[in-house]
């Protein structure tokens, strides 16, 4: 058994990264408190399960009495009506950095996106410190999130973490993940390294596999702790053929594509 991370909750546990992190860190910690808007069910004595919604501050702070860290999830994933990503993935956010503060947790690891930065051109390789370009509605909650956490650290002391996430997914299913894929044991990695991370104030590192193609410097992960293994590389000539060249030339793909947001407008 791994060392144990003390209390930690995950919001938006029901997703799919939210789930692979629970069922990586059940066994590593004191207790797990699982937090999304749908119904759960506890599948060992170490887990907790909260059903309640982001946007109410005061249900957020009461699930996370008692917690050491939060790895904040929950959200909506997805280009999105513009007031939709504000109420639930901005204020959800600050009322989980909130709820953090008020509570004392040592650590808060944030759920940040590629997305913040798809109109970078893919010949480029792009490190956390570069201005935001984002490829989207999307993109932009998620720069918002990322000030938040970068607000609440330098402000409140609050330690803070973003992992800009790539493409999750048990393995590439698209030319484009090539570069982005994030895999299933590096996802765990880099949250585990989120963690346990010692003298964070606030970081932003770049969650991707270690792919031969990849478009993000990851060395702001190995300063956490984490080094990525898997490579897409490896599943290349099972993909299929490129298909639409939109946006070929960007990070963020067809995602930069105008008709990407203005269905949502």
């Amino acid at each position: 058994m791994r060392t144990r991370h003390g209390t930690v909750a995950i919001t938006g546990a029901a997703g799919r990264i939210g789930s692979a992190v629970r069922a990586g860190l059940r066994d590593e910690v004191t207790r797990l408190v699982l937090i999304d808007r749908v119904e759960l069910t506890a599948q060992s004595p170490t887990e907790d399960v909260r059903r309640l919604d982001l946007r109410d501050a005061d249900a957020v702070a009461d699930a996370l009495q008692g917690v050491d860290a939060v790895i904040h999830l929950g959200g909506i994933p997805d280009e999105a009506p513009l007031p939709d990503l504000l109420d639930a993935n901005v204020l959800g956010t600050h009322n989980v950095l909130e709820g953090a503060r008020r509570q004392g947790l040592r650590r808060v690891v944030l759920a940040s996106s590629n997305r913040l930065g798809g109109f970078y051109p893919v010949a480029q390789t792009v490190t956390p410190d570069l201005p935001a370009r984002p490829d989207g509605l999307y993109g932009v909650s998620k720069v918002a999130m990322e000030a938040l956490g970068r607000l609440y650290a330098d402000k409140f002391d609050l330690s803070v973490v973003c992992l800009r996430i790539g493409s999750y997914e048990d393995t590439p299913t698209e030319r484009r993940h090539l570069s982005t894929w994030l895999s299933p044991r590096d996802c765990l990695g880099y949250a585990r390294a989120a963690l346990t991370a010692p003298d964070v104030h606030f970081t932003t590192a770049y969650a991707v596999s270690a792919n031969t193609g990849r478009f993000w410097d990851i060395a702001a992960g190995a300063e956490l702790g984490y080094v990525p293994v898997d490579d897409a590389e490896a599943f290349a000539s099972s993909l299929p053929a490129a298909g639409d060249s939109t946006g070929s030339e960007l990070q963020g793909g067809a995602y930069t594509g105008k008709d990407y947001t203005l269905r949502h407008i």
